[in-house]
């Protein structure tokens, strides 16, 4: 009986050694909102609405500044979880662990829908 118990808790022990994926990360496809392709694809005075459209998709906020021109904000933020475990042989436990990034964009377009500023701000903590 103790040889039963003993396997049983060795078992989940060692289930509980996954690491888990939140976000879009982890159950959707891959985003194309990265630096490379904003720096690569995004283009003052040249890249319009609809290319901007196409690249990225809908924007998650679209408004107008001061100067009634409008201007669309992208979002992205993942977060990745790493379970911690407990070794019941040696009476120790590992904590868990946590790590998010954020990638926003934020796009102002000029009076005949091109890009005329952008701004990038990626955050990871």
């Amino acid at each position: 009986m103790y040889k039963i118990l003993l396997s049983a808790l060795f078992v989940l022990s060692l289930s509980s050694c996954n690491s888990y994926k939140y976000g879009t990360e982890g159950n959707a496809q891959k985003s194309n909102l990265t630096m490379g392709i904003v720096k690569s694809k995004v283009i003052k005075g040249e890249t319009s609405q609809d290319e901007i459209l196409k690249l990225f998709g809908s924007p998650n906020l679209v408004s107008k500044n001061k100067s009634n021109l409008e201007v669309w904000s992208y979002n992205r933020m993942s977060v990745e979880q790493k379970a911690g475990s407990t070794d019941f042989f040696a009476g120790e436990r590992a904590s868990q662990s946590s790590s998010s990034r954020s990638f926003d964009l934020i796009i102002t377009f000029d009076a005949n829908d091109v890009v005329s500023d952008y701004s990038v701000v990626a955050t990871a903590f």
